[in-house]
């Protein structure tokens, strides 16, 4: 059974779909939207022997000439030096306006991949397929791709989005499950801002998710990616509303750039975040100590660290003030008011956020 969420950008608009065995329908399901007859298949050294092959010929069917670049696995391959060389393999395989990038692994090829694909020749079509779950329920949709830098993540980029995203469960038994766990965090964020019931089937079914099931997993990445889409689609480039997918990321950048990227994987990071944002809505929005103990509850069960890892509060505020959401040198915190229900633009005290830290760490 496929599932198909739409994601509504007017004349940007396109298709999620969600299932298992997708990846032998590729040629299927990238004919209405494959215009050119050449592309990159962008990839890294860990998914391209399990899933480039099966894509190139989808491709090949359509007479499509697919050419591939091949990345280090790993956060550390976000980067300038890594972007720079996808445009000499687009200009190596003489891209034109009408080529098209496919991002074929996780949210790292997601993101780089995006970005060669938005800034090449000022913008070229884009597929997204993700074989992870943390980039299936939250990178590979909505548009935002980038780099990082050393002073901070994500800080280079720009909104680009996907004419298609290809979901295909099957990939997620390849997934190691330390990278399944971290997935894990991104949708416990979706039920903590937005799905009240969303986050309890996660509590209800947390050892079969763990366990792989496949109806399962679809389940909750077609759920996620329907909040995303009806969030993207009423702020596509954050203006407002969209901000509110950053609950637990303010903190959860900073602890990535602190504690060198690769050290924690994002979803590891993000865990560590909502854990912090949480004890922080009790001080300002009366988010129940009850939620804050069901979200601790949840994510250890999944095997995500809540507790503060041993890195000092100044580097991490000093990380978080180049965070994108800041205004004027303001933080903006997403904030929770109880489980399923949050807000954006949340000003804390600096002795706030510094003891909510430090009472983390005991």
């Amino acid at each position: 059974m496929t599932t198909t969420v739409p994601v509504h950008l007017g004349d940007r608009s396109y298709e999620i779909h969600i299932g298992t065995g997708l990846l032998a329908r590729l040629d299927e399901l990238f004919k209405p939207v494959v215009r050119g007859k050449k592309c990159l298949v962008v990839t890294d050294t860990t998914v391209a022997p399990l899933y480039a092959g099966v894509c190139t010929s989808a491709l090949s069917k359509l007479g499509v000439t697919a050419a591939q670049a091949v990345i280090p696995a790993g956060e550390n391959s976000k980067n300038g030096e890594q972007l720079f060389r996808l445009y000499d393999a687009a200009i190596a395989c003489g891209l034109d306006r009408k080529s098209f990038v496919v991002a074929l692994g996780g949210g790292v090829v997601g993101d780089l991949a995006g970005y060669a694909a938005a800034s090449f020749l000022r913008g070229i079509q884009l597929i997204q397929i993700p074989t992870t779950l943390l980039s299936m329920v939250d990178s590979a949709v909505g548009g935002k791709t980038g780099i990082n830098l050393p002073q901070g993540k994500n800080l280079v980029g720009a909104f680009h989005q996907p004419s298609l995203v290809v979901c295909d469960i099957e990939t997620l038994k390849t997934l190691p499950r330390r990278e399944l766990v971290a997935g894990l965090a991104e949708v416990v964020k979706y039920g903590v801002f937005w799905d009240a019931e969303l986050f309890e089937l996660l509590e209800r079914n947390a050892d079969q998710i763990l366990a792989g099931d496949p109806a399962l997993l679809a389940k909750i990445v077609a759920r996620s990616c329907e909040i995303k889409a009806e969030v993207v689609g009423k702020d596509e480039r954050e203006e407002g509303l969209r901000a509110i997918l950053n609950f637990g990321h303010t903190m959860g950048h900073a602890v990535e750039a602190v504690s060198g990227y690769g050290h924690f994987l994002h979803g590891e990071a993000v865990a560590i975040g909502m854990v912090y944002a949480a004890r922080i809505s009790e001080n300002l929005k009366s988010f129940p100590v009850s939620g804050t103990t069901r979200l601790v509850a949840l994510l250890k069960k999944f095997g995500l660290p809540v507790g503060a890892p041993e890195l000092a509060w100044e580097p991490l505020r000093r990380a978080m003030a180049v965070d994108k959401k800041g205004v004027a040198g303001k933080l903006k915190f997403v904030l929770a008011g109880n489980i399923g229900e949050a807000e954006f633009g949340c000003e804390t005290p600096e002795d706030l956020m510094r003891q909510t830290w430090e009472s983390m760490r005991g």
